[in-house]
């Protein structure tokens, strides 16, 4: 289990409570069901991560307008970098994607979780050929 700072725990309560609109679309249509358990609104170290796959040690940040500012943009460099200094792979996704695109949106985070698992034969193969996976046909028809 990753360290944490303890304070942070009820700030993370609070986040799953009131998460955004393209957090809980995230979360409800495709992550809360997903194969490989994820957790929202997790404290790892300093942070709160919006979503964490402890299993392919990933963490998910969807990002809003407030991130493209140079300050945001700064603060959130700082904060990937920290996250991955605890060998843990950050992707942002821009809210925009999760609204226009969702469907690429998750087959873009199965394919991260994928390659971040240890690799059987079959998994391997499939990533070269980059054939959608078994798993996303479950949540779109």
């Amino acid at each position: 289990m990753k360290e944490y700072n303890k304070q942070n725990i009820p700030l993370a309560k609070t986040l799953r409570k009131n998460m955004t609109t393209w957090e809980r679309k995230l979360w409800y249509k495709f992550l809360r069901s997903y194969s490989i358990r994820f957790q929202r609104q997790k404290a790892i170290g300093e942070y709160i991560a919006d979503f964490y796959c402890a299993k392919a040690r990933l963490v998910i940040e969807p990002d809003g307008s407030g991130h493209y500012t140079s300050s945001q943009a700064r603060k959130d460099e700082l904060r990937t970098e920290e996250l991955e200094s605890m060998n843990l792979k950050v992707i942002r996704i821009c809210n925009l994607d999760i609204d226009r695109n969702f469907r690429g949106v998750c087959e873009y985070i199965d394919l991260c979780v994928k390659k971040s698992l240890p690799q059987s034969p079959s998994v391997t193969a499939l990533l070269r050929r980059r054939q959608p996976f078994c798993l996303l046909r479950r949540h779109f028809p």
